[in-house]
């Protein structure tokens, strides 16, 4: 069962009308999704959208990607702030209806998880936008569970959700480390390309087409370089071979979300600063022109 540790919610808001009216065809929206009530071990990362951001505009680093594109004049790329959620399914209703506002104004979305269970309402919305949607599943666990816990919400479930939805055309995972005989099955009978860390070698030619959303969980690293999250698992990637993947990314990027930074494992801020490292190269990536034909539903 999950251990409660102490802590309180930053206070987040509603994206507000002034924000949501900048938000148009080509805009990157940044949006905090601070929900980890689906967490199977550890509390916490409802905290982290707040601590990305701190590591983010912190004067320890600055705003340009490695690519040259300086974020902090880049007047598409617009922070909406974080949602105010509910409990429970209204919770999942709200994250739905909020990423679904910004895609009817045709922006592209990254979001600030909270646990990996935010992904699947979050995939509600895109499904309902994109014909033809790929995944790219960056994480150590498959996260393919029916159930966990009796739970068919954990953040151990998502994928399988989003497959039992067909909220998505293809599923590639890469990097897990961590697959039970259950989820092999699962993968099997969702028809999921896993490449496991074991098996991921530099330029390993993923197939990717777009639309492309991508989704890190922060633990497919090794957690010699993110202690702050809730499962550490060994055998991950460096930072530098996860910068490779998302750099080497051809295909037009709609959506991503980055999830499951546990503040609480995080007292020097190493892993939100790698969260926002992960987010700067991203959002370089996202801020090219929009290809052409990209299908909408």
């Amino acid at each position: 069962m999950r251990q409660q540790i102490a802590g309180t919610i930053a206070s987040s808001q509603q994206i507000s009308a002034d924000l949501l009216a900048r938000v148009g065809p080509g805009t990157v929206a940044l949006v905090g999704v601070p929900w980890d009530e689906n967490s199977s071990f550890l509390s916490g990362a409802a905290l982290a959208p707040a601590r990305i951001r701190e590591a983010l505009w912190s004067g320890e680093t600055n705003l340009c990607a490695e690519d040259g594109t300086d974020l902090s004049a880049e007047p598409g790329w617009i922070d909406v702030g974080d949602l105010d959620l509910a409990g429970g399914a209204a919770a999942q209703a709200q994250i739905e209806a909020a990423i679904g506002a910004l895609l009817a104004r045709d922006a592209r979305v990254q979001c600030l998880g909270g646990d990996h269970a935010v992904t699947h309402p979050i995939m509600r919305a895109f499904g309902a936008k994109y014909a033809g949607l790929t995944i790219l599943h960056l994480d150590a666990h498959p996260d393919l569970y029916d159930q966990f816990e009796g739970s068919r919400s954990s953040h151990a479930c998502p994928f399988a959700r989003i497959m039992e939805e067909e909220l998505a055309a293809r599923l590639v995972q890469v990097g897990i480390r961590t697959m039970t005989p259950h989820q092999r099955e699962q993968a099997r009978r969702f028809g999921v390309d896993v490449v496991q860390m074991r098996d991921y070698h530099p330029g390993l030619d993923l197939g990717l087409h777009g639309p492309l959303y991508i989704s890190i969980d922060l633990d497919v690293l090794d957690p010699a370089f993110v202690p702050g999250v809730s499962h550490h698992e060994p055998g991950g990637f460096s930072v530098r071979e996860l910068l490779r993947i998302i750099q080497s990314l051809r295909a037009p990027v709609v959506g991503v979300d980055i999830v499951e930074l546990n503040p609480h494992r995080d007292p020097l801020g190493c892993t939100a600063m790698v969260a926002a490292k992960l987010l700067k190269e991203v959002t370089a990536l996202m801020l090219r022109p929009a290809v052409a034909g990209s299908p909408a539903r």
